[in-house]
């Protein structure tokens, strides 16, 4: 899942750096990775991040520092979940729901087989997880 689906160029620019930082930041400290940008409208970025929950903030004196909430990995796999849960939610039996896991699985066999045999472990690691240990007599 592409993380530019979600968000617009400048904010992937602010969290690609933030990423790369490894540590919380002010505006002023991120300035410098955006020559031609003004720092109001790097701020008013940072504020809707914020408020879009992925970035954290803290206030120090006038100023608030900025981390993000997830990695990159972590953020991509929240957003799929949340996707997915969408998608998921608006359908009322297991029948009806065929027809998207089907769309999913030759979407998945499209793009890779290689990815259609880890959807296939990831489906057996999680009945054996669901099922508890096994009885191996």
């Amino acid at each position: 899942m592409s993380l530019s689906s979600f968000f617009g160029p400048l904010e992937m620019q602010v969290l690609e750096a933030l990423w790369s930082l490894r540590r919380e930041a002010t505006v002023r400290d991120l300035s410098p990775c955006f020559p031609g940008v003004a720092y109001t409208t790097l701020m008013t970025t940072l504020d809707r991040l914020y408020k879009k929950g992925v970035l954290s903030r803290q206030k120090t004196g006038r100023a608030f520092l900025y981390a993000p909430v997830a990695s990159r990995e972590g953020l991509e796999q929240t957003l799929a979940a949340e996707a997915l849960d969408a998608i998921l939610g608006s359908f009322e039996s297991p029948t009806s729901i065929r027809p998207i896991l089907s769309t999913f699985v030759e979407a998945v066999s499209r793009r890779d087989e290689l990815f259609l045999d880890e959807l296939e472990e990831l489906v057996r690691a999680r009945r054996r997880e669901s099922s508890g240990p096994e009885d191996v007599s």
